[in-house]
């Protein structure tokens, strides 16, 4: 888990920052993370599982890398959507300063870009993490060439125990994984969001400052001092070597002939690469099942698709209110801010037998049910992003607010929603991508040496790679992309432009 975190965090920062400082590089970045977040852990695995373990026969290390890298795949999409956006809606004055100071780009990414974004990363970090243990049972047991594999583990534990319906042994799992959970929590993720208070900005912050006590110890004991002693001569000589790569006040400029032939090569490669892979990828499918999947993948995604829809509208319905509740109000966030923490990162799946049995005995299929089953692995996208955005907002403008006696919807209308919506739509476009991702496991559960699925575009993907059909999962996984690029482009977009442009600092 903590190896896929780090890469993860090392992707983001190459790559968000590519999209948001580089102009050329942003029209084909973003889409192609639409499309990364569009593709379900599943698909991922039976794709790259199989040339995984080709390059380590005989040895788990393949499987191992398979589930480290599925597990990746759960958690840089978030991130770096995440740091992104935190990029390209950076306060003005921040941006004017790194000018004025003359900071070289190296300079301006750590001094400036990286603690504008902590926060936001740090959020969605603990978020990620959570939906790395939703996609736990899913990595650790893996299907190649129509063969099982398992790795040791709480996922593959907990598959086992609910296709035998061993509701005691998914118990035990539920308590071990509420003491790991808890414990990563208070020993990793609490002391991060305590020490990310120093990168707030502008009057936000309040006396009410998030604690923690072992970041209180590292600090009085000078740990983070001495650890952080040997990499001050690489940073300074990182500071000189990059000093010709241009400063931040003034990017390097090209004649406008070299900059339209450019663009005309980088499209024209990119436009070759993506030709080049669709083309493989239909003949494949072609060759194994026809096009005419097509058609049944796309009906099946509409269903889907409504099902997504359900779960973003009950998720905004329920939590934005709370989630502004809770950021705007410190003593209220400092006692429940643990408690959704934990309870967005306990994974929602190992619920999933419990809830089985419960929709079985009211006769509730997983047509309803699998919207109740997908909102337990999304919702808390949108109310951990409100909650960092309502964190936010200036103490000036909140008094200003209760001097003018603006209440109500009117206080909603002027201050709140203006503050979180750039933070909304991050948690909107993360928490979709969740659903779409849940899907897999929401519309097709294993349980009681049965299996109980719903109609739907997860269901189609599940079934396939249970069964070994490689092509099938392809159709579904592209089907799946269409959907989320499709939604994402014209209508996630749109707010997430108009986030960038009216409500930026």
């Amino acid at each position: 888990m903590f190896i896929a975190l780090a890469l993860s965090v090392v992707f983001t920062f190459v790559y968000a920052t590519a999209a948001a400082r580089l102009p050329r590089a942003e029209k084909i970045l973003l889409p192609i993370l639409d499309v990364l977040q569009s593709v379900p852990v599943l698909g991922f695995l039976t794709i790259v599982a199989s040339t995984l373990v080709a390059l380590f026969p005989g040895s788990e290390l393949g499987l191992e890398c398979a589930s480290i890298f599925a597990i990746f795949t759960s958690m840089a999409w978030n991130l770096t959507f995440a740091f992104h956006a935190s990029l390209v809606s950076q306060p003005r004055e921040l941006d004017e300063a790194a000018r004025v100071l003359r900071l070289t780009k190296w300079q301006r990414f750590w001094k400036l870009d990286v603690p504008s974004g902590t926060i936001p990363m740090i959020w969605n970090g603990m978020m990620s993490f959570g939906g790395a243990w939703f996609f736990l049972t899913a990595s650790e047991a893996i299907t190649v060439g129509g063969h099982a594999y398992v790795l040791p583990g709480m996922g593959s534990y907990v598959a086992a125990a609910s296709d035998q319906n061993d509701l005691g042994a998914i118990g035990w799992a539920i308590a071990a994984m509420i003491v790991m959970v808890v414990g990563v929590n208070f020993l990793f993720w609490r002391p991060l969001v305590a020490w990310a208070e120093r990168f707030r900005v502008g009057d936000s912050a309040t006396a009410d400052r998030p604690r923690s006590l072992v970041l209180d110890l590292i600090r009085r004991s000078q740990i983070d001092d001495w650890a952080a002693r040997p990499l001050r001569p690489a940073g300074r000589l990182l500071d000189r070597a990059t000093r010709p790569f241009g400063l931040a006040e003034h990017p390097l400029r090209k004649p406008a002939v070299r900059q339209r032939t450019g663009d005309v090569l980088f499209a024209a490669a990119v436009a070759l690469a993506v030709a080049y892979g669709v083309w493989e990828a239909l003949a494949y499918i072609h060759r194994s099942v026809g096009f005419g999947q097509f058609g049944t993948a796309f009906g099946y995604g509409a269903l889907t698709f409504l099902r997504v829809v359900a779960v973003l509208i009950g998720s905004t319905l329920l939590w934005v209110p709370v989630g502004v509740w809770i950021g705007m109000n410190p003593r209220v966030s400092r006692l429940a801010q643990p408690l959704v923490q934990v309870a967005a990162s306990f994974p929602a799946n190992f619920l999933y037998p419990f809830l089985m049995a419960l929709f079985i005995a009211l006769g509730i299929g997983l047509g309803f049910g699998g919207v109740v089953l997908m909102a337990m692995g999304a919702q808390w996208y949108i109310l951990f992003n409100v909650v960092a955005g309502a964190s936010t907002v200036p103490n000036d403008l909140r008094e200003a607010m209760r001097v003018l006696g603006v209440r109500g919807w009117l206080r909603w209308r002027v201050l709140i929603l203006p503050a979180i919506f750039p933070a909304y739509v991050t948690g909107g476009i993360t928490a979709a991508g969740g659903a779409w991702n849940a899907s897999i496991v929401a519309e097709y559960v294993t349980y009681d040496h049965r299996t109980v699925q719903a109609r739907g575009l997860g269901a189609y993907i599940s079934a396939a790679a249970a069964a070994g059909d490689t092509a099938k999962v392809v159709v579904g996984v592209i089907a799946m992309s269409v959907y989320v690029v499709l939604v994402n482009r014209f209508f996630w977009r749109r707010l997430y432009r108009l986030a960038e442009r009216r409500f930026s600092g």
